[in-house]
C-alpha cells in the first residue's frame, strides 16, 4: 500500500471508475461530487436502460470514435469493452448483448449498473464527500489538492472528471474545463454531439411523431460531399429531426459557421432502381382506377403521403392510370432520396454527448496524466473524445477513468 492521497472530481462514470481503480491500487481516494446520488448522468444513459459498453474489437471501438479516436489506443489496450464486460459481471451486474453489439444489463435497468459501482467504492474504503470543486492546487507546478465550496483536500494526484455541458441537470456545468483552463490547459469549445438537428422543412413538423426503421441516411455537404452515411432509424420532430441514425450523424457535422448540411433518407434500401420502378409499375398497372395517393400509401408511411404528393406538385385525386413517366420517375427519387434541410444541432443541453474540452496533445495517452501540470490526469467527457451511440462514449469513461485511476495511484518513482 503506497497510501498516496488521490482526489477524484466528479461522481459519473468515469470518476466512479477512476476512485474504484485508485484505490485498488492502493490510494486513499477522496471522491468529490455535489450531487445527492452518485451516477446521476449513467442512470438515465441508453434510455434508462444503460448501454454499458458495446460487444466488438479494439479496432471496432476505434472506426466509432470519429474524434481523436487513436488518443485512446493506450487506454483501449489496457482495458477494452471486454474487460469492461468482465468487470460488471464480477460486480454482480449480468449483462447481454442486442443488435449493433450493444450491451446492457439484463435488468434493463440502469441503476443496477451505478449501484454497482457505488458499493465497489464503499467496499474499498473510498470517501465520498458532497461538494463542489472550485479549483485544483498547486505548488511549485505540481498538483497538492483540490479546494472545494465545503473545504480544502489535500492530494498529491488530482483525476478531473467532471463531463462535460451536456444534461446540466445531472451536474455536467463545465466546471472542469475552468479549472484545467486556469491551469494552462487549452480548451476546444465544447458543443453538442448525438444531439438532435434542427429543420425550417416544414414537413418535419407535419410529421413528427413518425419513426423510420430500416432506412439508409446519407449527410451531405454544401459541396454533395458524403459526410456520414448509416442504416437504421430516425424520428421526425416539431423542430427537425432525431433518432439513431440523426443522432450518429450529427456527430460529423461540426463546421455549422461555414457548412450548409442536408439529409437525404432513402425510404426503400433494400430495392435497388430497377426492383423499385418494377413494384411502382406492378402497384400502377394492378390498381389502375385508384387513386394515386391510395397506391402511395403502400409504398410509404400514412403520414409522408400528403408531403410527398405536395412535392411531386401531384394532385390527391389523381388516378393511377393518369401518372405520367415523369411522375413516376420523380417518385423514385424522391422515395430513393427524401431530402431534409438541416440548419444546426439543437442546444448542448440536449445532447447526449460533449464535443470538445481538454486538448488532447496535453496529456498523455499512456497515463491520461497532463503534459503540462503534474500529477493532474482527466478522464471521461472532459477530454475532447467523443464517439457514435452504441455505448462507445461509456466506453470511453470506462477506459480513460481506469486508466487515470491506475496511473494516479502509482507512487512516485514507481
Amino acid at each position: 500500500m503506497n497510501h498516496k492521497r488521490i482526489a477524484v472530481v466528479g461522481g459519473g462514470a468515469a470518476g466512479l471508475m477512476a476512485a474504484i481503480a485508485a484505490a485498488e491500487g492502493g490510494g486513499q481516494v477522496t471522491l468529490l461530487e455535489p450531487n445527492d446520488r452518485l451516477g446521476k448522468k449513467l442512470n438515465i444513459t441508453g434510455k434508462g436502460r444503460c448501454n454499458v459498453t458495446n460487444n466488438c474489437s479494439r479496432e471496432e471501438l476505434l472506426q466509432n470514435i470519429p474524434r481523436n479516436g487513436r488518443f485512446l489506443y493506450g487506454a483501449f489496450a489496457r482495458f477494452d469493452s471486454r474487460d469492461a464486460m468482465a468487470f460488471f459481471e464480477k460486480l454482480g451486474v449480468p449483462l447481454k448483448t442486442e443488435r449493433g453489439n450493444r450491451v446492457f444489463p439484463q435488468s434493463d435497468c440502469a441503476f443496477d449498473v451505478s449501484g454497482a459501482l457505488r458499493r465497489r467504492c464503499e467496499r474499498l474504503g473510498v470517501k465520498w464527500v458532497r461538494d463542489r470543486a472550485v479549483s485544483v492546487d498547486t505548488d511549485g507546478g505540481r498538483v497538492c489538492g483540490v479546494t472545494g465550496q465545503q473545504g480544502t483536500y489535500p492530494a498529491e494526484a488530482v483525476i478531473l472528471a467532471t463531463g462535460g455541458v451536456s444534461y446540466p441537470g445531472t451536474g455536467s456545468t463545465g466546471d472542469g474545463y475552468r479549472m484545467a483552463a486556469a491551469l494552462g490547459h487549452g480548451i476546444v469549445p465544447p458543443c453538442g454531439s448525438l444531439v438532435p438537428l434542427v429543420s425550417g422543412d416544414d414537413a418535419c413538423r407535419r410529421m413528427q411523431g413518425l419513426a423510420l426503421k430500416n432506412v439508409e441516411l446519407t449527410a451531405l455537404n454544401g459541396k454533395n460531399k458524403v459526410q456520414f452515411r448509416d442504416f437504421g432509424e430516425l424520428l421526425f420532430t416539431h423542430f427537425g429531426v432525431s433518432g439513431p441514425l440523426v443522432l450518429s450523424a450529427s456527430a460529423h457535422l461540426r463546421h455549422w459557421d461555414r457548412e450548409q448540411y442536408r439529409l437525404s433518407i432513402d425510404l426503400k434500401p433494400a430495392l435497388d432502381r430497377e426492383k423499385l420502378e418494377a413494384r411502382i409499375l406492378r402497384d400502377l398497372g394492378e390498381n389502375p382506377n385508384r387513386d394515386f395517393e391510395k397506391i402511395l400509401a403502400g409504398l410509404v408511411p400514412h403520414s409522408m403521403v400528403p408531403v410527398i404528393l405536395e412535392r411531386l406538385e401531384i394532385p390527391a385525386g389523381l388516378k393511377a392510370n393518369s401518372v405520367t413517366k415523369a411522375q413516376r420517375r420523380a417518385l423514385e427519387e424522391m422515395l430513393k432520396g427524401f431530402t431534409v434541410s438541416v440548419t444546426g444541432p439543437r442546444p448542448v443541453a440536449e445532447a447526449i454527448v460533449t464535443s470538445g474540452g481538454v486538448k488532447v496533445n496535453q496529456v498523455q495517452p499512456s497515463t491520461m496524466e497532463s503534459k503540462l501540470t503534474p500529477g493532474l490526469y482527466f478522464a471521461g467527457e472532459i477530454l475532447d473524445v467523443d464517439a457514435y451511440t452504441g455505448g462507445f462514449n461509456l466506453q470511453i469513461a470506462w477506459s480513460t477513468g481506469h486508466l487515470a485511476g491506475t496511473s494516479a495511484a502509482v507512487a512516485e518513482g514507481e
